[in-house]
């Protein structure tokens, strides 16, 4: 069987922050999951231009999985994400000063498009590693949700073979130190996480049925 590819992809520091934890954990991702390399890209938190930038490794190394990571400050666990909608309505400027409100992503476009990964099975795997994780049923409206409705738009508009989904995960301890209140996760934890999910991504041509659900 071919070895697939695997493209990790995590955001710039955004809203005056020193540091994003997801491309942190990122980097510390080991660069081959279940024999299959792994390729990583820094993408900035800037709408359009971030799916561009995307766009641009995808053609460049034809990957089998993409997975993107973006912080989501606030959460307690990681968040798998399973759907990408198409608006951007920014409660703080992107990393260009754009503040896009109730704009279409792709104007005529389908109105989500939910991803292909297998999120149920993802979420279980970085559970048995003790890391605690759900299925999120909203990305929120920024670049994140920018970023994954892109990525989904460009797989089936382009036909290509490729599965593709976002993570959300906390901030890290340093980040809520003068936050009290604040849930944080450990930065190793978060790394270890990315694996367990990219493990799932791999081994999971289909997706497991699981009760993941939210009531509200």
């Amino acid at each position: 069987m071919r070895k697939m590819k695997i493209l990790l992809a995590a955001f710039d520091p955004f809203g005056g922050a020193a540091v994003n934890p997801a491309l942190e954990a990122v980097k510390q991702v080991q660069n081959t999951i279940e024999n299959c390399p792994v390729a990583k890209v820094e993408i900035p938190t800037v709408f359009h231009r971030s799916i561009k930038v995307l766009r641009e490794k995808i053609e460049e190394l034809q990957p089998d999985i993409i997975l993107v990571a973006g912080q989501a400050g606030g959460r307690a666990q990681i968040s798998v994400e399973r759907l990408g909608i198409n608006i951007d309505d920014a409660r703080i400027p992107d990393n260009q000063g754009n503040q896009p409100v109730d704009e279409k992503i792709v104007p005529g476009g389908p109105e989500a498009y939910f991803s292909n990964l297998p999120i149920k099975a993802m979420a279980a795997s970085i559970r048995r590693e003790g890391v605690p994780a759900e299925v999120s049923n909203t990305a929120g409206t920024f670049v994140c949700n920018h970023i994954l409705y892109g990525l989904l738009h460009h797989i089936e508009t382009e036909k290509l073979q490729a599965r593709g989904g976002f993570i959300h995960v906390p901030f890290i301890p340093a980040q809520v130190t003068n936050k009290p209140g604040q849930p944080s996760m450990a930065p190793g934890d978060i790394t270890k996480a990315l694996e367990a999910a990219l493990r799932a991504a791999v081994r999971y041509q289909e997706d497991i049925r699981s009760e993941e659900g939210s009531l509200h």
